[in-house]
Protein backbone atom coordinates (compact mmCIF):
# COMPACT_ATOMS: atom_id res chain seq x y z
CA UNK A 1 0.00 0.00 0.00
CA UNK A 2 1.34 3.46 -0.59
CA UNK A 3 2.46 5.37 1.93
CA UNK A 4 3.07 9.46 2.19
CA UNK A 5 6.49 10.19 3.27
CA UNK A 6 7.51 13.76 4.19
CA UNK A 7 11.15 14.06 3.69
CA UNK A 8 13.48 16.99 4.64
CA UNK A 9 17.23 18.08 3.00
CA UNK A 10 15.96 16.41 -0.33
CA UNK A 11 17.97 18.41 -2.54
CA UNK A 12 20.91 16.15 -2.83
CA UNK A 13 22.89 12.58 -0.90
CA UNK A 14 21.01 10.35 0.51
CA UNK A 15 17.41 12.47 0.97
CA UNK A 16 17.36 13.18 -3.38
CA UNK A 17 18.18 9.42 -3.20
CA UNK A 18 15.84 7.80 -0.92
CA UNK A 19 13.07 10.22 -2.12
CA UNK A 20 13.40 9.00 -5.85
CA UNK A 21 13.33 5.34 -4.70
CA UNK A 22 10.05 6.11 -2.57
CA UNK A 23 8.69 7.86 -5.93
CA UNK A 24 9.85 5.06 -8.02
CA UNK A 25 7.89 2.69 -6.12
CA UNK A 26 4.36 4.62 -6.26
CA UNK A 27 4.91 6.46 -2.57
CA UNK A 28 3.56 10.19 -2.23
CA UNK A 29 6.47 12.22 -1.62
CA UNK A 30 6.83 15.55 -0.30
CA UNK A 31 10.78 16.50 -0.63
CA UNK A 32 11.75 20.02 1.11
CA UNK A 33 14.81 21.84 0.21
CA UNK A 34 15.92 25.25 0.32
CA UNK A 35 16.78 25.57 -3.52
CA UNK A 36 13.35 24.37 -5.52
CA UNK A 37 15.19 23.62 -8.35
CA UNK A 38 17.56 21.07 -7.11
CA UNK A 39 13.95 19.26 -7.06
CA UNK A 40 13.10 20.18 -10.94
CA UNK A 41 13.87 16.73 -12.03
CA UNK A 42 12.27 14.61 -9.50
CA UNK A 43 8.96 17.24 -10.40
CA UNK A 44 9.21 16.45 -14.44
CA UNK A 45 9.55 12.48 -13.91
CA UNK A 46 6.62 12.11 -11.19
CA UNK A 47 4.36 14.31 -11.65
CA UNK A 48 1.61 14.69 -9.03
CA UNK A 49 2.95 11.72 -6.66
CA UNK A 50 5.65 15.01 -5.50
CA UNK A 51 4.74 17.94 -3.59
CA UNK A 52 8.06 20.22 -3.28
CA UNK A 53 8.13 22.39 -0.50
CA UNK A 54 10.41 25.51 -0.35
CA UNK A 55 11.92 24.77 3.67
CA UNK A 56 14.38 26.01 5.98
CA UNK A 57 14.30 23.77 8.94
CA UNK A 58 15.59 26.21 11.17
CA UNK A 59 12.61 28.48 10.62
CA UNK A 60 10.00 26.64 12.95
CA UNK A 61 6.85 28.33 11.53
CA UNK A 62 7.99 27.12 8.43
CA UNK A 63 8.11 23.62 9.54
CA UNK A 64 4.55 23.71 10.69
CA UNK A 65 3.26 25.65 7.76
CA UNK A 66 5.06 22.68 5.74
CA UNK A 67 4.09 20.02 7.90
CA UNK A 68 0.24 21.75 7.53
CA UNK A 69 0.36 22.48 3.71
CA UNK A 70 1.14 18.13 3.18
CA UNK A 71 -1.30 17.43 4.86
CA UNK A 72 -3.50 19.54 3.34
CA UNK A 73 -2.33 18.32 -0.21
CA UNK A 74 -2.04 14.61 0.40
CA UNK A 75 -4.44 14.07 3.51
CA UNK A 76 -1.69 12.02 5.62
CA UNK A 77 1.40 11.94 6.49
CA UNK A 78 2.87 8.23 7.53
CA UNK A 79 6.85 8.77 7.52
CA UNK A 80 8.67 12.14 8.34
CA UNK A 81 12.16 11.45 7.44
CA UNK A 82 14.41 14.23 9.15
CA UNK A 83 17.19 13.86 6.52
CA UNK A 84 18.47 17.49 6.46
CA UNK A 85 21.63 18.27 8.04
CA UNK A 86 25.65 19.08 7.26
CA UNK A 87 28.87 18.68 9.13
CA UNK A 88 30.81 21.16 10.70
CA UNK A 89 34.64 20.30 10.81
CA UNK A 90 36.84 21.72 12.82
CA UNK A 91 38.42 21.61 16.22
CA UNK A 92 36.28 22.64 19.53
CA UNK A 93 38.46 25.48 20.22
CA UNK A 94 37.90 26.82 17.20
CA UNK A 95 34.63 27.06 16.58
CA UNK A 96 32.83 30.37 16.90
CA UNK A 97 30.07 31.00 18.45
CA UNK A 98 27.74 31.39 15.40
CA UNK A 99 29.21 28.08 13.88
CA UNK A 100 27.92 26.58 16.79
CA UNK A 101 24.57 27.69 16.99
CA UNK A 102 24.15 27.21 13.09
CA UNK A 103 25.09 23.82 13.24
CA UNK A 104 22.46 22.89 16.56
CA UNK A 105 19.86 24.52 14.78
CA UNK A 106 19.77 22.93 11.83
CA UNK A 107 20.54 19.49 13.18
CA UNK A 108 19.27 19.09 16.15
CA UNK A 109 16.10 22.36 16.38
CA UNK A 110 15.06 21.58 12.59
CA UNK A 111 14.56 18.16 13.41
CA UNK A 112 12.61 18.81 16.59
CA UNK A 113 10.71 21.21 15.28
CA UNK A 114 9.00 19.38 12.40
CA UNK A 115 8.85 16.39 15.29
CA UNK A 116 6.59 18.24 17.10
CA UNK A 117 4.61 19.58 13.75
CA UNK A 118 4.19 15.76 12.89
CA UNK A 119 3.35 14.43 15.75
CA UNK A 120 -0.74 16.22 16.32
CA UNK A 121 -1.12 14.86 12.23
CA UNK A 122 0.07 11.54 13.27
CA UNK A 123 -1.75 11.25 16.75
CA UNK A 124 -5.08 12.35 14.47
CA UNK A 125 -4.33 9.51 12.46
CA UNK A 126 -4.07 6.76 15.48
CA UNK A 127 -0.33 5.61 13.26
CA UNK A 128 2.68 7.13 11.70
CA UNK A 129 6.75 6.67 11.49
CA UNK A 130 9.57 9.74 12.32
CA UNK A 131 12.64 8.56 11.24
CA UNK A 132 15.81 10.55 12.50
CA UNK A 133 18.71 10.87 10.30
CA UNK A 134 21.17 10.59 13.14
CA UNK A 135 24.92 9.08 12.47
CA UNK A 136 27.20 6.56 14.53
CA UNK A 137 28.82 9.75 15.49
CA UNK A 138 25.80 9.96 17.67
CA UNK A 139 27.09 7.27 19.55
CA UNK A 140 30.84 7.39 19.20
CA UNK A 141 32.94 10.42 18.84
CA UNK A 142 36.03 11.39 16.33
CA UNK A 143 38.46 14.54 16.32
CA UNK A 144 37.41 17.91 14.58
CA UNK A 145 34.17 16.72 14.34
CA UNK A 146 32.78 17.51 17.93
CA UNK A 147 29.69 20.12 17.39
CA UNK A 148 28.45 17.61 14.69
CA UNK A 149 28.99 15.00 17.15
CA UNK A 150 27.27 16.84 19.96
CA UNK A 151 24.19 17.68 17.40
CA UNK A 152 23.82 14.30 16.73
CA UNK A 153 24.36 13.25 20.28
CA UNK A 154 21.35 15.14 20.84
CA UNK A 155 18.96 13.63 18.32
CA UNK A 156 19.70 10.51 19.85
CA UNK A 157 18.80 11.73 23.36
CA UNK A 158 15.48 13.26 21.93
CA UNK A 159 14.34 10.46 19.42
CA UNK A 160 14.58 7.65 22.81
CA UNK A 161 12.58 9.48 24.81
CA UNK A 162 9.99 10.45 22.16
CA UNK A 163 10.19 7.07 20.93
CA UNK A 164 8.83 6.14 24.57
CA UNK A 165 6.58 8.91 24.60
CA UNK A 166 4.50 8.22 21.60
CA UNK A 167 4.41 4.31 21.22
CA UNK A 168 0.87 5.05 22.76
CA UNK A 169 -0.53 6.90 20.45
CA UNK A 170 0.77 4.06 17.43
CA UNK A 171 3.42 6.44 16.51
CA UNK A 172 7.11 4.70 15.79
CA UNK A 173 10.52 6.56 16.13
CA UNK A 174 13.70 4.80 14.73
CA UNK A 175 16.87 6.28 14.30
CA UNK A 176 19.17 5.97 11.19
CA UNK A 177 22.87 5.83 12.00
CA UNK A 178 25.20 5.53 8.96
CA UNK A 179 28.71 5.54 9.30
CA UNK A 180 30.74 7.17 6.00
CA UNK A 181 29.28 7.55 2.70
CA UNK A 182 30.44 8.54 -0.28
CA UNK A 183 28.19 11.33 -0.43
CA UNK A 184 28.90 15.32 -0.57
CA UNK A 185 28.54 15.43 3.00
CA UNK A 186 32.49 16.15 3.69
CA UNK A 187 32.55 18.22 0.23
CA UNK A 188 29.93 21.34 -0.73
CA UNK A 189 27.61 20.24 2.07
CA UNK A 190 30.01 20.65 4.48
CA UNK A 191 31.32 23.86 6.78
CA UNK A 192 34.70 24.43 7.82
CA UNK A 193 36.23 26.61 10.75
CA UNK A 194 39.03 29.06 10.51
CA UNK A 195 42.03 26.22 11.38
CA UNK A 196 44.48 26.86 14.05
CA UNK A 197 48.04 25.20 13.32
CA UNK A 198 47.97 24.15 17.08
CA UNK A 199 45.19 21.43 15.40
CA UNK A 200 47.46 20.57 12.55
CA UNK A 201 48.61 17.27 13.61
CA UNK A 202 44.85 16.52 15.16
CA UNK A 203 43.31 17.32 11.60
CA UNK A 204 46.34 15.38 9.90
CA UNK A 205 45.63 11.87 12.04
CA UNK A 206 41.78 12.41 11.60
CA UNK A 207 42.10 12.74 7.17
CA UNK A 208 45.27 9.69 7.48
CA UNK A 209 42.34 7.62 9.14
CA UNK A 210 40.01 8.51 6.03
CA UNK A 211 40.80 5.27 3.74
CA UNK A 212 38.17 4.92 0.61
CA UNK A 213 37.11 1.60 1.96
CA UNK A 214 35.61 3.52 5.09
CA UNK A 215 33.13 5.21 2.47
CA UNK A 216 30.20 2.98 1.70
CA UNK A 217 27.66 3.59 -1.60
CA UNK A 218 24.81 5.54 -0.50
CA UNK A 219 22.70 3.67 -3.62
CA UNK A 220 23.24 0.68 -1.39
CA UNK A 221 21.23 2.12 1.43
CA UNK A 222 17.97 2.75 -0.24
CA UNK A 223 16.87 -1.28 0.33
CA UNK A 224 17.71 -0.67 3.61
CA UNK A 225 15.75 2.31 4.31
CA UNK A 226 12.49 0.97 2.51
CA UNK A 227 12.56 -2.00 4.51
CA UNK A 228 12.58 0.17 7.70
CA UNK A 229 9.59 2.24 6.45
CA UNK A 230 7.37 -1.02 5.67
CA UNK A 231 8.44 -2.80 8.74
CA UNK A 232 5.41 -3.28 10.95
CA UNK A 233 7.85 -3.52 14.11
CA UNK A 234 10.29 -0.65 13.32
CA UNK A 235 13.65 -1.06 15.35
CA UNK A 236 14.69 2.55 17.14
CA UNK A 237 17.72 2.00 15.64
CA UNK A 238 19.40 0.69 12.37
CA UNK A 239 22.82 1.48 11.48
CA UNK A 240 23.80 1.63 7.99
CA UNK A 241 27.06 0.63 6.94
CA UNK A 242 29.81 -2.46 8.04
CA UNK A 243 31.97 -0.36 9.73
CA UNK A 244 29.18 1.32 12.14
CA UNK A 245 27.92 -1.43 14.86
CA UNK A 246 31.58 -3.14 14.87
CA UNK A 247 33.04 0.23 16.01
CA UNK A 248 30.36 1.23 18.73
CA UNK A 249 30.52 -2.22 19.81
CA UNK A 250 34.28 -1.84 21.04
CA UNK A 251 33.78 1.56 21.96
CA UNK A 252 30.95 0.33 24.61
CA UNK A 253 32.76 -2.42 25.98
CA UNK A 254 35.28 -0.22 26.62
CA UNK A 255 32.96 2.20 28.28
CA UNK A 256 31.71 -1.03 30.65
CA UNK A 257 35.08 -2.43 31.41
CA UNK A 258 36.25 1.35 32.10
CA UNK A 259 32.46 1.69 34.56
CA UNK A 260 33.12 -1.58 35.82
CA UNK A 261 36.56 -0.60 37.40
CA UNK A 262 35.08 2.70 38.88
CA UNK A 263 31.75 0.71 40.16
CA UNK A 264 32.70 0.76 43.56
CA UNK A 265 33.70 4.37 44.55
CA UNK A 266 30.18 4.79 42.08
CA UNK A 267 27.83 3.40 44.61
CA UNK A 268 29.80 4.42 47.51
CA UNK A 269 28.64 7.92 46.41
CA UNK A 270 25.03 6.78 46.91
CA UNK A 271 25.62 7.62 50.59
CA UNK A 272 23.08 4.31 51.41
Amino acid sequence: MAKTIFITGASRGFGKLWAEALLQRGDKVVATARDLSTLDDLVNKYGDNILPLQLDVNDRAADFAAISKAKEHFGSIDVLINNAGYGLFGSIEETTEQEAREQMETNFFGLLWLSQAVLPVMREQGQGHIIQLSSVLGLVTLPVLGIYNASKFAVEGLSETLAAEVKGFGINVSLIEPNGFATDWAGASAAQTTAMPEYDAVRAAFQAGLTDDIFGVPEATTDAVLKLIDSENPPLRLFLGKYAQPWVKQTYEGRAAEWDSWSEIANAAHGK
